[in-house]
């Protein structure tokens, strides 16, 4: 059994130690939400008796596709987390890191064609956990020098999880050096709690900023996995748990949204279903290039070719089955839900174009699905008219030259028109002449993208 007491002078100390900045991740789970309550509760009583004025930075990361339950809990305990520190004067604040708007899950997969993930091809992890989130960390190390990180780690979890803390930690010390980010030091509060000790703490020890454990505990619902914030490559999938990403095709079968639905969240059955649709056709045939994104062949058998991204075809299908989710989705409020931003519909446009859809398919699926247009401000209706594409098509066919490396070469072109200094312009050249250049890898390989 853990000593509170003990726990909170840790924590008191740690703090008066020095001005370097906290940063907790928090993933709205059971094991964040104790350190963050047993540091707010620490602070409290620490600003009783002396002023603080050490930055502590709460951060959770939002994928853009998180479980629609628990984004909304995340944000309302953020919310509450933020306005409770201001009445107290705590310099606490809370903070959502989200990918950029070009590396999202549907961009990478609809616009890239990126496949639906799996265990040995986890593409998203990276661009949307750890790259968000190692991103907020290292602006505070250029703005203080250094910053510790406080997460909700445990020795319990595994036998990894306890090799890799004490693998990084300095002798003597607290703190663990983070195994990628410089001036990243790593602090974990909970590291000797038991599962046991995590719950008897949350329902025996009243939120500081007024949320409802037992409220946490029923979105377990018997469940006792959790998403923890993604730092490094070592934590495993969310899949499994009730905090991860309503489209995660990483494991067979998602038990997150089962286990919602089968409680009463009949509202959320589309998306099961459209999850689902996504791994059975990750590994169709048809809806697959022949090869990948950098003109390579591999095999990934002797007498098997791997495959590439999702054709244009299926990206295409993939859209306009996500929009018309999307269209007729309402909570039990009556309230419609975002599945997509029109910031991602912008830069999957933006991607299609450059591979040569200047008819603009991402407006004409929109349409489709909402019968009305979507906002349009991009200047690709003037590469060409139709009769010049059609033109540009019987030209190719009569010469033999592939028709979408003309259409690419064109786009090319056209977006570097008018600059005296057409910076990477070669470079980009090169590039997608390689990407027609039909080249066979030798080695038996894994699929990756390239």
């Amino acid at each position: 059994m853990f000593n509170l007491r003990e726990v909170q002078q840790e924590i008191r100390e740690l703090y008066r130690q020095d001005n370097t900045p906290w940063v907790i991740g928090y993933s709205g789970g059971k094991d964040s939400t104790v350190v963050v309550q047993l540091i707010f509760n620490a602070l409290s009583e620490l600003a009783r008796t002396e002023k603080l004025s050490k930055d502590v930075y709460i951060i959770s990361s939002d994928t853009l596709v998180e479980t629609p339950l628990i984004i909304d809990y995340i944000n309302n305990s953020l919310d509450l987390i933020q306005r409770q520190a201001e009445q107290q004067g705590l310099p606490i604040s809370t903070h959502k890191v989200k990918p950029l708007v070009d590396q999202t899950f549907w961009v990478n997969m609809i616009g890239r064609g990126y496949p639906s993930p799996r265990q040995k091809f986890r593409w998203c992890t990276d661009r949307m956990k750890i790259e968000p989130a190692n991103r907020f960390v290292t602006e505070r190390v250029s703005e203080h020098g250094k910053v510790i990180m406080i997460l909700g780690v445990r020795s319990e979890e595994s036998a990894t999880r306890a090799q890799t803390i004490n693998k990084h930690k300095v002798r003597g010390k607290l703190l663990s050096k983070h195994s990628t980010l410089p001036n990243a030091f790593v602090y974990a509060p909970i590291r000797n709690f038991s599962t046991e000790d995590v719950w008897a703490y949350l329902l025996n020890v009243p939120s500081p900023w007024g949320g409802d454990n037992h409220e946490l505990l029923k979105l377990y619902n018997n469940s006792n996995a959790e998403c923890p914030l993604v730092v490094d490559k070592s934590t495993a999938s969310c899949g499994n748990s009730r905090f991860g990403c309503w489209v995660c095709t990483v494991v067979t079968e998602d038990k997150a949204l089962n286990g919602f639905i089968e409680n009463g969240e009949d509202w959320l059955r589309p998306l099961l279903k459209f999850r689902n649709m996504l791994v059975k056709i990750r590994d169709v045939p048809e809806k697959r290039e022949r090869k990948r994104m950098n003109g390579q062949v591999y095999y990934t058998a002797p007498d098997k070719l791997g495959f590439g991204p999702f054709t244009m075809k299926a990206r295409q299908e993939i859209l306009e089955e996500l929009l018309t989710v999307q269209f007729n989705l309402q909570t039990p409020e009556g309230n419609p839900y975002e599945l997509i931003t029109r910031d991602e519909l912008y830069k999957i446009q933006e991607i299609w174009s450059a591979l040569g859809d200047w008819e603009l398919s991402v407006l004409s699926i929109f349409r489709k699905v909402y019968g009305y247009d979507l906002p349009w401000f991009g200047e690709e209706r003037e590469i060409v008219s139709q009769e010049q594409l059609q033109l540009l098509y019987q030209l190719s066919e009569k010469y033999n030259v592939p028709f979408e490396i003309v259409q690419r070469l064109l786009f090319l072109e056209w977006k570097n028109a008018g600059y005296s200094y057409r910076h990477g312009m070669e470079k980009e050249l090169i590039s997608m002449l390689r990407e027609q250049w039909l080249h066979i890898e030798g080695d038996i390989q894994e699929e990756v993208l390239a």
